[in-house]
């Protein structure tokens, strides 16, 4: 994360290039946090950039409020509102009282991680049909957060599942 032109930028590429006799430089692909739109930019040997100094905190997860999320600070208790789309789809996942990490830069909020794996209970199924499982077939199972995900077919209501959030995916039964 670079500071540029007083907007926050992640670098997604950069290259190297030196020169014969020439001075080097460093072609970069830059997308701006706050537009979201991707920039070319190529910065020579003598540029100064500033490093964007962000700060990781863990917060609790209160309630949604329409298309935002109220999360508190564990260590100073104050409140933050934050869009559900820094989520993205596995806002699906997040229940009540759950800690996540929020990015911070220059004390407001610009990116929320999900803990790698949560544990939720199955609200809704369908019921698994004998003889569909010659190619471990999956069904439908909507959790206690209102997310959905594929579930083996021996998995009925009111099971406890460890979810993998980073690809919103079932991996085990929680006894």
């Amino acid at each position: 994360m670079i500071e540029l032109e007083g907007e926050l930028c992640a670098v997604l590429e950069f290259q190297h290039f030196k020169m014969g006799r020439g001075g080097s430089y460093v072609r970069t692909r830059l997308r701006n946090l706050k537009t979201g739109r991707i920039l070319e930019k190529t910065f020579r040997g003598g540029d100064k950039v500033d490093e964007a100094v962000l700060e990781r905190r863990p917060m609790q997860y209160l309630y949604r409020e329409g298309d935002s999320l109220l999360l508190m600070d564990n260590e100073t208790y104050e409140q933050h509102s934050v869009p559900a789309a820094m989520l993205g789809s596995s806002v699906g996942f997040l229940k009540e009282s759950a800690t996540v990490t929020v990015l911070l830069h220059r004390e407001n909020p610009i990116g929320v991680e999900m803990p790698n794996f949560v544990e939720l209970v199955v609200t809704s199924t369908e019921p698994g049909v004998r003889g569909d499982t010659v190619s471990g077939a999956t069904k439908k199972a909507v959790l206690e957060t209102g997310g959905t995900v594929l579930v083996p077919l021996f998995i009925e209501e009111g099971e406890k599942l460890r979810i993998d959030t980073r690809t919103e995916s079932y991996v085990e039964r929680v006894r």
